[in-house]
């Protein structure tokens, strides 16, 4: 399959970049064709300028400021998120990555007073996220996870009807271990592979 990896970390030593590293490793063992997309290596803006918005809602002018990430949802087939979890949700980064390049007309068509939303995205058929929490697995589950409902509600709803899943978290990342972190990296493999 065509993999796009969006990595959000903004400190490349982080063990984040463990984790992307393995993520990419495994797909292209799986022998997945891989695109990475590293948000802050890339100098990606995350904030919407008014001009933006304003024109947000026009096909094809929507997508000029941020072709390249355009082509790349477009073209991929599994896209697969790395990111740290942050106050239970996306990186700021992430979030603006979301809303800027999942445009209308591109992603979906927009509802009208007749017909509801109508996704575009069908030909990605796998969503994977990777990611590391500093909260318990029941303190993330209290929370409700909202980045990962983000992602796995509210983008997969834009996605083919029958697109699978995959959630992967290092839970406690804040009192981690390195016996910890190797366990998840391998989890990683594992999982990841067959996915």
């Amino acid at each position: 399959m065509r993999a796009l990896v969006v990595y959000c970390h903004p400190c490349p030593e982080s063990f984040n970049g463990s984790v992307l590293a393995t993520t990419v490793e495994t797909l292209k063992s799986a022998g997945h064709d891989v695109r990475v997309s590293d948000l802050y290596a890339d100098g990606f803006d995350p904030v919407m300028s008014a001009e933006e918005r304003r024109g947000y809602h026009t096909p094809e002018s929507n997508v000029t400021p941020v072709a390249k990430h355009v082509d790349d949802i477009r073209w991929c087939e599994m896209i697969v998120f790395v990111y740290p979890t942050w106050w239970f949700g996306l990186p700021a980064m992430l979030k603006g990555w979301f809303d800027r390049v999942w445009v209308p007309h591109v992603t979906f068509e927009m509802p009208t007073a007749d017909l509801g939303m109508k996704p575009k995205m069908q030909h990605i058929g796998r969503i994977a996220i990777v990611t590391t929490c500093g909260a318990t697995w029941w303190i993330s589950k209290l929370i409700g996870e909202p980045g990962r409902k983000t992602i796995l509600r509210g983008m997969r709803a834009l996605c083919a009807p029958r697109c699978k899943t995959l959630y992967l978290a290092h839970y406690k990342m804040d009192s981690s271990t390195e016996q910890t972190r190797s366990n998840y990296l391998a989890k990683i493999r594992q999982r990841l592979a067959a996915f």
